[in-house]
């Protein structure tokens, strides 16, 4: 279950729960209990009550009885003026405390899946999405890991390599094909990492001993190449004493830490039209050989498998009306 559908089942519970202390009992359907405040803090919720001399007798909300209470022991002062308060309009205690912890979920869920953008939040389960906007709106893109030949069931999984270069002069990192299957069509997209959540087994490949210390800030974009019907992302040399080095045709851009294990990578300046790609950078080890691969075009058709606004985020919300929340629980 999702962290949303988890949010809506525990919205509808709190107001159930909340129905069911302000309903009286089936002698009496939907009638609001009163509310008897004792002098010690404490309460019983009533459909009615009458005073008997000394004694207060009410039948009570909750247990579906009549019961009593000592006249004395009731804060009459408290209990007439909760009563012109609910009358005035004034919150109810259950409304209060209501609007309480649906705030805490609220904060919980966001610190979890930063929204971004008016009804679109990241996935609770990380991964590298891409934040395009198509057709006038916002769309959440996955981006998958490539690198040619590797196993294409890697959703769950982190793969890392590092280069291991061989006897040639000169290698390069190609990927398969002249364009990626993820097209944006804005020029400046942003592209957010999360890499926490998952736990990859590598495809076999055993990681940088250091892959555990690396900085939140190593990823980076870089523009892809077209050769001989391939992209190349970067390449390596060796020089002739045998020191070697990498190459990479970097995009200038920012990198933002979010909550939630979230890392927000965003160009500085506009994409031109072309392919490029999401790398990680793994310290002394060089570039990770598996990268996450996108193109810029504004005129490419619509990217399949995309998250959009939820349909409520751009409706008004409706005006509070508790009598016809009331009526929609009645059978």
């Amino acid at each position: 279950m999702s962290a949303q559908a988890q949010f809506r089942g525990r919205l509808a519970v709190l107001l159930l729960a909340v129905s069911c202390s302000l309903v009286s009992a089936p002698a009496s359907a939907q009638e609001l209990a009163k509310r008897l405040i004792l002098k010690d803090g404490s309460f019983q919720l009533a459909t009615q009550y009458e005073i008997k001399g000394e004694r207060v007798r009410y039948f009570s909300a909750e247990r579906g009885e009549w019961e009593e209470v000592p006249k004395s022991l009731v804060d009459w002062e408290a209990t007439e003026k909760y009563e012109k308060d609910r009358a005035n309009g004034a919150s109810a205690p259950e409304a209060i405390e209501l609007d309480k912890q649906l705030e805490a979920e609220r904060k919980a869920e966001e610190a979890k899946t930063p929204q971004v953008a008016p009804g679109l939040r990241l996935p609770e389960l990380g991964g590298v999405q891409l934040l395009d906007t198509f057709q006038g709106q916002p769309q959440l893109v996955e981006l998958q890991q490539n690198g040619g030949t590797i196993d294409r069931n890697t959703k769950a999984n982190v793969l890392r390599a590092a280069i291991n270069p061989i006897a040639s002069a000169k290698q390069t990192v190609e990927l398969e094909g002249l364009h990626a299957k993820v097209q944006s069509h804005a020029a400046l997209p942003s592209v957010y990492v999360n890499l926490q959540a998952q736990q990859g087994d590598n495809g076999g490949v055993a990681p940088p001993p250091q892959a555990q210390e690396l900085p939140w800030d190593r990823f980076k974009i870089v523009r892809a190449q077209a050769k001989d019907g391939k992209r190349v992302v970067g390449a390596i040399k060796v020089a002739v004493y045998g020191k070697v080095s990498q190459e990479q045709s970097f995009v200038p851009s920012t990198a933002e830490q979010l909550t939630g294990g979230w890392v927000k990578v965003t160009p500085k300046e506009p994409l031109d039209l072309g392919e490029y790609a999401v790398v990680e950078m793994l310290g002394k080890e060089g570039m990770n050989l598996y990268v996450w691969d996108f193109g810029v075009n504004p005129a490419a058709p619509a990217n399949m498998m995309v998250t959009k606004p939820e349909a409520s985020a751009s409706a008004p919300a409706p005006e509070p009306d508790k009598p016809v929340e009331l009526q929609k629980r009645q059978k």
